[in-house]
């Protein structure tokens, strides 16, 4: 049985293609994707790229054999790097998908996607990795086609963009703002950033708290502790369900009395509050 990523996106847990065992263990925290990267967690060398992908296409298999539920994706290197042809060949029929990072322009796409159908991968869901001032400027033509989802990578962008990275973060909220509104009119789940302060919990909790604010329907996650945050933020509270109900029933109500206008809690309910509220129950029962 092939796993198959949910409906709502709140939690992509990475983890290192080298190391079996961490591997072996991202289920046990619960998260939407779990995916084995053989990108950034592992050192720039042929061998441990190597080495990593062999680790990463056996794990893929144990976890489809153990845990079918799991929705598994690979992080392959850039198309544009020495790595990606080799990089391949770490995938197999049972992933649900593949995460192409860096990508900067439609052609490296197009490259990557013609790789995958000549390995009869084609089925593979893409997520796209915006984390670069190229792709940041041409997201719009890379959210397409088989790409389901997306994130936005601050440390890279800043890094790239020859910035500096602050505490409040203002030098990435108009890259990250972008990417969130592209992956909207897209359709395409949209990840925030990752937090690397790991025993933070309170850090993640408010950057994350902002990445909803700003549209996003996920998080990135480089700890297992992260993921119950991520579920915690990006789904529906029992509050918000509550008062979703209530602002709906209030509004049918005005609308049998004839009443176009009404007030809810000491504000009047227009369009947007009631788009809001149906969001908010339509994500309750995708996750019931």
């Amino acid at each position: 049985m092939t796993a198959h990523p949910p409906h709502r996106f709140r939690s992509a847990l990475f983890a290192p293609g080298n190391q079996p065992e961490v591997l072996k263990k991202l289920p046990r925290s619960h998260p939407d994707l779990a995916i084995l990267d053989l990108e950034d967690a592992v050192p720039d060398t042929q061998s441990a790229k190597q080495q990593a992908r062999e680790v990463a296409r056996e794990a893929a298999g144990w976890l489809a054999a153990h845990h079918p539920e799991q929705a598994v994706y690979v992080r392959l290197n850039a198309v544009h790097s020495p790595y990606f042809s080799e990089d391949l060949a770490a995938l197999t029929s049972e992933l649900a998908g593949v995460v192409l990072p860096k990508l900067e322009r439609a052609a490296e796409l197009d490259e990557a996607l013609h790789q995958l159908a000549e390995r009869g991968l084609s089925h593979l869901q893409v997520m796209a990795g915006i984390e670069t001032v190229a792709g940041v400027e041409h997201a719009a033509e890379l959210l397409r086609g088989p790409v389901t989802s997306a994130y936005f990578g601050a440390e890279d962008y800043v890094a790239d963009l020859g910035g500096v990275r602050s505490e409040a973060g203002l030098e990435v909220l108009y890259p990250r703002s972008r990417v969130a509104m592209l992956c909207r009119l897209a359709g395409v789940a949209a990840f925030d950033i990752v937090v690397t302060k790991l025993r933070d919990e309170g850090a993640f909790y408010e950057d994350a708290q902002l990445g909803r604010s700003l549209g996003y329907g996920g998080k990135l996650c480089i700890h297992p502790a992260q993921v119950g945050l991520a579920h915690q933020v990006f789904s529906p509270s029992p509050e918000e369900i509550k008062r979703a109900w209530a602002l709906l029933a209030a509004y049918e109500e005005g609308q049998q009395e004839g009443r176009g206008v009404i007030s809810f809690e000491g504000q009047m309910v227009d369009a947007p509050m009631l788009v809001r509220a149906r969001a908010v129950l339509a994500a309750a029962e995708v996750e019931a």
